[in-house]
C-alpha cells in the first residue's frame, strides 16, 4: 500500500460523504482514515458499493478506549480482496453516550462482531438485530475492558495500577 492509495481513498470519501474524514494518516504501511460518527454508516456504505474502492469484505470489527479514557471508539479493518486493498476506519464518541449505527445492513459478518464489541465495550449499535451479551454472563453490569474498573485488588499494597500501563 502506499499514501497515493491514502489519498485516493480519503479524496473519494471526501467527494461522496462530504464533512466525513476528521484525520487521515498512512502507519505502519496501513492507511487509516478516521471519520465523523455521525457519518459512520454512509462511510462504509459507500466504500463496499463505490465500484472503484470494492471494500467488500470486512474483516474485523472491535472497539477501543482513548487514552484520556474519555471516549469509545470503533475499529473497522476493510479489505478489498481483488486489488489485495487493506484499510482501516475508525470512529470516536463520547462514553456517556456509546452509540453509533450498525453495521449488520452493509455486511452480516458484522452481526457477531458488534455483539461482541458491546459485550467487553458497552457499545450500543443502533438497529442491530439482536444486541445481546454474547461471551460474558447476561447478569453482569459492567464492560470488562473498559478503563473504568482498578486491575488489582486495592487492600494490596504489592501490586501497582503504574505496572499494568496505567
Amino acid at each position: 500500500m502506499s499514501q497515493e492509495i491514502l489519498n485516493k481513498i480519503t479524496e473519494a470519501i471526501k467527494h461522496n460523504v462530504h464533512g466525513a474524514v476528521e484525520h487521515a494518516e498512512f502507519s505502519y504501511d496501513f492507511p487509516i482514515i478516521t471519520v465523523n460518527k455521525d457519518h459512520i454508516h454512509q462511510v462504509l456504505s459507500f466504500l463496499k458499493t463505490d465500484p472503484e474502492l470494492n471494500f467488500h469484505f470486512l474483516t474485523d470489527l472491535t472497539g477501543m478506549q482513548t487514552e484520556d479514557e474519555k471516549h469509545l471508539g470503533v475499529i473497522y479493518h476493510l479489505h478489498n480482496m481483488v486489488k489485495n486493498q487493506r484499510v482501516r476506519i475508525k470512529t470516536f464518541f463520547p462514553m456517556i453516550h456509546p452509540e453509533i449505527p450498525t453495521a449488520t445492513d452493509i455486511w452480516l459478518g458484522a452481526n457477531w462482531m458488534e455483539r461482541e464489541t458491546y459485550d467487553f465495550f458497552g457499545i450500543r449499535f443502533k438497529g442491530h438485530p439482536n444486541l445481546k451479551r454474547i461471551l460474558n454472563m447476561d447478569e453482569m453490569d459492567i464492560f470488562p475492558l473498559r478503563k473504568e474498573y482498578p486491575l488489582e485488588d486495592q487492600s494490596r499494597e504489592d501490586k501497582d495500577d503504574k505496572m499494568f500501563g496505567r
